[in-house]
């Protein structure tokens, strides 16, 4: 068994234009302030890294570490979340995701595409100069407008579409592979992979690859109503990163998990701060310290209602309480009579 580490913070959602917000240097003291020990950093906002920098100079992803140890805090992982996405996009969602991309590659897919991938790679390198062993990023999707079976969907689309989604990351992945650091896909609406059996298909396509593992956060399990605790019986030799989100999940006769095009104070399933949804941490913890989970747990504030701030400094002990400092002997040691081969077979009647 291994003690998580943590708590961390993930800095995407808090990073803005206002101090201590808009320099690495200032929201690491702020982070450092209300008890995190680690952040993880969204490699897409320059307020935080330079990401081809980074990868491209081990002395400047010095500079960056020392920026975070200074306020007595480490970095967890790098993030390509945004950059992941657009690994894979159907030309349905073009529009809705040009965004994510620098204004040299929107409105053209292929450069786009082309960017994702150099960007993956960048954070291959960037993460082994800055000395971490994992990476957060989402897949993209070819698929997911036809998650609904209907229209009915065509024989051989999930097989083709899977194919070339595989297509798409097996080289990133064998990048990964060569730097050392396990690329983890956050499981997420959206995503291709967006559970265990649609990462099971990803897996299959890519061979089983050692490098295709996983970001557990049981929030989006909770919206999906699929059992997030199993899900750690099932994975915990892949999950080698945790982000700690709660959710929650109040199906009416009027809503349920499609959330009926409303916004998100106002469905079904909603995200919330920790402690406020329906997410049992205490059983998630105690399982990820007996399966031997040794990375980090790492705070993803996402809620509708509550002030981020607010969920932050709430974050930060709520995490701290639920780490479970495991024990290097067993509870009834006290009681223990010793042995050996000879005591044993006596014990068994086969002397």
């Amino acid at each position: 068994m291994t003690t998580i580490k943590g708590p961390a913070i993930f800095l995407a959602q808090f990073m803005g234009d206002q101090p201590p917000f808009n320099s690495l240097q200032s929201i690491c003291k702020w982070a450092a302030s209300l008890g995190f020990v680690g952040v993880q950093i969204p490699s897409w906002d320059s307020r935080c890294i330079n990401l081809q920098l980074a990868a491209e100079s081990k002395t400047y992803a010095d500079e960056v570490k020392g920026i975070v140890e200074s306020a007595g805090l480490q970095i967890t992982e790098l993030s390509t979340h945004l950059q992941g996405q657009l690994v894979a996009v159907n030309p349905a969602y073009d529009a809705l995701f040009d965004g994510f991309a620098p204004d040299a590659v929107r409105n053209n897919p292929k450069a786009r595409t082309e960017w994702a991938v150099q960007q993956l790679k960048y954070a291959a390198q960037a993460s082994r100069n800055l000395g971490l062993d994992a990476h957060a990023t989402f897949s993209g999707a070819l698929l997911w407008h036809t998650v609904y079976p209907w229209p009915q969907r065509p024989a051989g689309l999930v097989e083709t579409g899977f194919a070339e989604l595989a297509n798409r990351w097996k080289p990133i992945l064998d990048v990964f592979d060569e730097h050392g650091v396990d690329l983890c896909y956050e499981i997420h609406p959206g995503e291709d992979l967006h559970d265990g059996v649609s990462y099971e298909m990803f897996l299959d396509k890519v061979h089983q690859h050692p490098r295709a593992c996983l970001l557990y956060d049981p929030s989006h399990f909770v919206l999906q109503c699929l059992d997030y605790l199993a899900y750690i019986d099932h994975y915990h030799s892949r999950i080698k990163m945790f982000h700690v989100k709660d959710a929650e999940f109040n199906p009416t006769g009027k809503q349920g998990v499609y959330g009926g095009y409303q916004g998100w104070v106002e469905r079904a399933g909603r995200f919330r701060s920790l402690g406020d949804g329906q997410v049992n941490f205490k059983s998630i913890f105690s399982k990820l310290a007996a399966y031997g989970y040794k990375g980090w747990a790492v705070l993803e504030w996402e809620c509708a209602i509550k002030h981020p701030e607010a969920g932050a400094a709430e974050g930060a002990p709520f995490i701290k309480n639920h780490i479970i400092r495991v024990t290097e002997k067993a509870f009834d040691d006290f009681a223990g009579t010793g042995s050996d081969e000879q005591f044993n077979r006596k014990i068994l009647g086969i002397d």
